[in-house]
């Protein structure tokens, strides 16, 4: 990258709602929409795209569509048009004084890695440091309405070729479904995601799941439960992973240091971006453990930031990526991303995040859109 000031001269925020394809069931509530924003970026001659993957409801997120859009619309976007920004130590410099909002940040940076890369010509994946073509991934699957049916949804993600499973799940809805797919599948791969909604006090279900050969149990807790996650990862065999509680490097630093957790689930949009993402995974490599890559349901503009991050080295599990069509039936970027035969997906090698926009389809899910110019 040149060292010459690059100035954003004008942003774009969209706010898109898409239908998915299949119901999405967590200890959080159900989905069957999902609502997003996307930032876009211009200068220089190109443009960039960022996907905020706030939602609707502040579930797993104090942020939604309508923080994020505040806060990018009258304080991001604000404090970085026109500004010189030589690369992204910059970008996060200017921004820094806003407090909190980590997806409303990560969109913008998003944005600007790929504006970066086009401007480059090179992609993200090589901006990044990462290493692999593909990326190992696996699925993730909602609570279920019997444990036939989950039977049947695991069956069937697994005859399209998913190598890992992980299910969701939460109190009352935990030792049976799980010992039934151990059970009917013995050798997959298998992990399972509270999503924080048990209570400490409810720690038996949660240290019998140490039958089940797990590769680890997910934010059983809620998020600032460390030392009760501590006091859990003493009596289990299977490790603990951590999401919610992770915000920062700082974060993930003291988790670790007080045995919270042996493993951490990294989504760049929930720690503030991909800077910070890089961060965590340099400090996991460090300490010898292990991380992977998690998924907000993102769009393909979301997603292929998510799979440039994943092919760093330091992941050694497989992500919650998954294949476009496991969500949407119809996304806004192309090429979709599609599985392999391995359980891997390729990593886009063209510059910047490696999508195109598709303007139709993008304007039929758009709710609201706004430009802003350089004041």
């Amino acid at each position: 990258m040149a060292d010459d000031p690059l100035r954003i001269a004008a942003a774009e925020l969209r706010h898109l709602r898409m239908r998915l394809r299949d119901r999405f069931e967590t200890s959080f509530g159900v989905e069957e929409e999902r609502d997003c924003l996307l930032i876009r970026i211009e200068g220089a001659g190109e443009a960039g795209w960022g996907e905020c993957v706030a939602g609707s409801f502040p579930g797993f997120s104090y942020e939604t569509v309508g923080t994020a859009w505040h806060i990018l619309a009258d304080h991001l976007l604000p404090a970085v048009l026109d500004a010189p920004l030589v690369g992204i130590s910059d970008l996060r410099a200017r921004i820094a004084p806003i407090r909190g909002h980590p997806m409303a940040k990560a969109g913008l940076e998003l944005a600007f890695w790929d504006w970066m890369g086009r401007i480059a010509k090179l992609p993200l994946v090589d901006l990044l440091g990462g290493r692999r073509t593909r990326v190992q991934v696996g699925v993730s699957v909602g609570i279920q309405p019997s444990v036939d049916a989950l039977l049947k949804v695991v069956n069937s993600y697994l005859s399209q070729g998913y190598g890992r499973i992980k299910l969701k799940i939460k109190p009352g809805y935990d030792l049976e479904p799980v010992r039934a797919v151990r059970q009917s599948f013995p050798e997959v791969p298998l992990q399972v995601d509270g999503n924080g909604g048990y209570a400490p006090d409810q720690s038996a279900e949660l240290l019998a799941l140490d039958e089940f050969n797990l590769l680890l149990i997910e934010q059983p807790f809620a998020a600032e439960q460390l030392l009760a996650h501590a006091r859990l990862q003493e009596g289990l065999r299977t490790p603990i992973c951590l999401d919610e509680s992770i915000g920062s490097e700082v974060e993930a630093q003291l988790a670790l240091e007080l045995g919270a957790c042996r493993t951490i689930n990294i989504k760049p949009g929930r720690v503030g971006g991909l800077s910070e993402a890089v961060a965590i995974h340099d400090l996991c490599v460090e300490r010898g453990v292990p991380v992977w890559c998690g998924g907000m349901l993102e769009t393909g503009v979301g997603r292929a930031g998510n799979l440039a991050l994943a092919a760093l080295p330091g992941f050694s599990l497989p992500a919650d990526i998954s294949a476009t069509d496991r969500y949407y039936e119809q996304d806004i970027a192309s090429p979709r991303f599609v599985l392999n035969s391995d359980s891997t997906i390729e990593v886009p090698a063209g510059p910047g995040l490696g999508v195109t926009i598709d303007s139709v389809e993008l304007e039929r899910v758009t709710l609201r859109s706004e430009r802003f110019g350089a004041r």
